[in-house]
């Protein structure tokens, strides 16, 4: 137990500054849909919808829908996947109440892999990006580190918090860091749902979420 809040006490530590820095911040909604499907016990379809709205809905900030084929080795605890994912954004135009439209796909490719220390789950990813934004095109590399840490040994409950670093291959090469935290629940084997903050920090500004995610296996 003693190890279990020392790990929650220092990635927050860790990622405090990051809500520090954060300037001009202004608070949104994002509901997560995350699937996966079970083709057989090596491959898996990867599918996902993201609604990100710059209130608490009903102003859209981004439409993003992903899919993409996995394949899982080393017993079950890594994943190499290959995806395509569209994004639309609704981009305001300046100070003004005006909004743009903006169309990307995307072709990515990600590694995930995943620890145990003691009843704490350890989650890395490491995803490569092509990026085709309208007329431009751009590649960035991202890794993220979530961490879930149960409430008990046997609860359902567990605290889940994340960090992830966006890297752009081009000036700048600091794009973003996304910090969350929140709480989980583990409904049944194939559902989970979890709720929490999370900032969303660029070079001069940030953003505040809430989010409202749901992970589906079947």
């Amino acid at each position: 137990m003693k190890k279990r809040i020392s790990m929650v006490a220092l990635t927050f530590m860790l990622v405090l500054p990051n809500f520090i820095n954060a300037q001009d911040s202004n608070f949104g909604n994002w509901l997560i849909y995350i699937g996966n499907k079970k083709i057989n016990s090596k491959w898996n379809i990867h599918n996902e919808i993201q609604y990100r709205n710059y209130n608490a809905i009903g102003d859209l900030e981004q439409l993003l829908i992903r899919t993409g084929l996995g394949y899982t080795f080393n017993e079950g605890k890594n994943n190499v996947l290959l995806g395509y994912g569209y994004i639309l954004s609704e981009n305001y135009i300046g100070d003004t109440d005006d909004k743009i439209s903006v169309n990307e796909h995307r072709i990515f490719q990600q590694f995930t892999s995943k620890q145990t220390i003691g009843s704490v789950t350890l989650n890395h990813r490491y995803r490569f990006e092509q990026r085709f934004v309208d007329d431009d095109f751009k590649m960035r590399f991202r890794y993220f580190l979530g961490l879930n840490i149960p409430f008990s040994e046997t609860s359902k409950y567990y605290v889940s918090t994340y960090n992830e670093v966006f890297l752009n291959t081009k000036s700048a090469i600091f794009d973003r860091n996304r910090v969350f935290g929140g709480i989980g629940c583990n409904l049944n084997k194939n559902l989970k749902l979890e709720a929490g903050y999370m900032n969303q920090f660029f070079e001069t500004s940030g953003r505040d979420q809430f989010n409202l995610i749901a992970f589906v296996t079947f």
